[in-house]
């Protein structure tokens, strides 16, 4: 029987409170698009992705309306495009993302997602040319987003792979400096990648996956903080704990019925809902702001890192009964340029680098749209993907980097990118040389706790 007070309560929660779905992602399946001559791959990759997603848009905007709920972008992952490029007689495979850009277009979807390769345990032959090209596609491209896996808990960090992102993630700035470097703020380098993940820059269709499914994730952070802030301040952890249960259980459940909807009505299988507590610029829409509601004077400060990880724990198990399947990152994202407290953060200096680091090892993601000075080298830039990799494959857990270069900017400059990606300062970067250590290449190896078997 439906409850009036609950109704009443969710209503509150979107129109007060910032809640809405971040994303509907569809799942596309592109393994039977590979061909060796690339203009047939592309020509098939078109066709498959714009029967499969026509209406993805239109259902996506009819629920919307019926039932009140904001669903702010829709989005596509395909499968690794480093995968139909090893099967192609050519080593310029740009077509591709030229041909995801124009798909997305035509089906009016907001990004795409899936210029991605695989390279934790080595590279195939699709995947040098893959990683070659990310910085033409994405200057070129408008909503093709990529990502590279260069590490796993079970395979080690491939050192090879982090040094050629380094270098990537520079030329991807450079190559968009007009555009205060927006090709950066559009790929992600990843360990312990989820294959299932909506969230963009870093969703990809995993080999694993139906031929196409329904993924959803959800956003709510400023509910969370609004539930907060009536508690008295007296109120012990465990309190603080049960609250953020109880609401996380409250956003997964509207997360669950839009994924229900979407699904039957696309006649497309569901996948999962991921429960990442996903920040905007918005005021009042902010993971920081969750830490400082819980004690916390600024974020960034000390205790900053347990209070995150307090979060995420609780976010995880108020939403994991909420959901028949959960799945992606499931936790709280921390992307500075994303989230208007981590802005205030950075900007006052008491959040740096260092600090962002310590709390990627507890929450669900890692270093995100970070601005970085524009004269740093690239070899700085893959040590600083080799740490987070290295969080991540000690931990067992989803890390990854999404730096933005700052190019002709320095520490204290701004970047604005508009829209969800935000805006934000130049952080500091410790610029002693990792060169050497960097150049070494080959693999580092896999921990003690990727032997279960």
């Amino acid at each position: 029987m439906l409850n009036t007070k609950d109704i009443l309560e969710t209503i509150s929660m979107i129109q007060d409170e910032n809640l809405d779905i971040r994303t509907v992602t569809m799942g596309i399946s592109l393994l039977d698009c590979i061909d060796s001559n690339i203009d047939k791959a592309c020509d098939k990759v078109y066709d498959k992705i714009t029967r499969y997603a026509k209406e993805l848009v239109p259902v996506c905007n009819q629920i919307e309306k019926e039932y009140g709920i904001p669903i702010i972008n829709k989005r596509i992952s395909v499968t690794p495009i480093a995968m139909l490029a090893s099967a192609c007689q050519t080593s310029n495979i740009v077509k591709f993302a030229h041909t995801l850009e124009r798909a997305a277009q035509t089906v009016g979807v907001n990004f795409i997602g899936g210029y991605s390769a695989l390279v934790q345990k080595g590279f195939a032959n699709g995947d040098y040319a893959l990683i070659e090209s990310i910085q033409e596609a994405l200057a070129t491209t408008e909503h093709v987003c990529s990502s590279v896996n260069i590490g796993s808990t079970k395979a080690g960090i491939n050192m090879d792979a982090v040094r050629m992102m380094g270098h990537a993630i520079r030329k991807a700035a450079e190559l968009t400096a007009d555009r205060d470097c927006i090709g950066a703020a559009k790929l992600v380098v990843f360990c312990n990648a989820p294959e299932d993940n909506p969230f963009m820059a870093g969703a990809f269709h995993g080999v694993g996956e139906a031929d196409c499914v329904i993924n959803v994730g959800v956003s709510g952070p400023g509910v969370v903080r609004a539930a907060l802030s009536k508690l008295d301040k007296s109120a012990n952890i465990t309190e603080v704990a049960d609250l953020i249960k109880r609401t996380a259980f409250k956003i997964t459940r509207m997360g669950q019925l839009v994924a229900k909807e979407a699904s039957s009505r696309l006649c497309v299988p569901f996948g999962i809902v991921d429960l990442s507590l996903a920040p905007t610029p918005a005021i009042g829409d902010s993971v920081a702001h969750i830490l400082e509601e819980m004690g916390l004077e600024q974020c960034g400060c000390c205790g900053t890192t347990a209070a995150l990880a307090l979060l995420n724990d609780a976010v995880k198990k108020g939403g994991v009964m909420a959901s028949s399947h959960v799945g992606g990152l499931s936790g709280a994202f921390i992307p500075v340029t994303e989230d208007a407290g981590m802005i205030a953060a950075a900007r006052s200096g008491s959040l740096i680098l260092e600090k962002l680091e310590a709390m990627t090892a507890v929450c669900s993601v890692g270093l995100d749209m970070i601005n970085i000075p524009g004269d740093t080298p690239a070899e700085v830039i893959s040590a600083i993907i080799a740490d987070e990799a290295a969080i991540g494959m000690v931990n067992t857990k989803t890390t990854a980097v999404r730096l933005i270069p700052a190019i002709g900017k320095k520490v204290g400059d701004e970047l604005s990118f508009g829209g969800l990606l935000g805006g934000g300062p130049v952080m500091r970067v410790n610029t002693g040389s990792p060169e050497i250590f960097i150049n070494r290449g080959g693999r580092l190896p896999a921990p003690l706790q990727s032997l279960k078997n």
